[in-house]
């Protein structure tokens, strides 16, 4: 018998989008399809072909 009940499956809102690289849940960037977490695209934005404004 299971002492607690397995967490209910989510379709909609903050808990389903993950990041796509290293699969955090927090702080997920949608825009334009990107679905990285705000550390991943840091790293990767550059790369991506973002600029930083000055």
């Amino acid at each position: 018998m299971a002492k607690y009940r397995p967490p209910k499956i989510r379709k909609h809102g903050r808990g389903v989008q993950r990041c796509m690289r290293c699969g955090t849940r927090d702080a997920v960037i949608q825009k334009y399809g990107l679905y990285l977490c705000r550390q991943c695209f840091r790293e990767l934005a550059f790369s991506i072909g973002f600029r930083k404004y000055n």
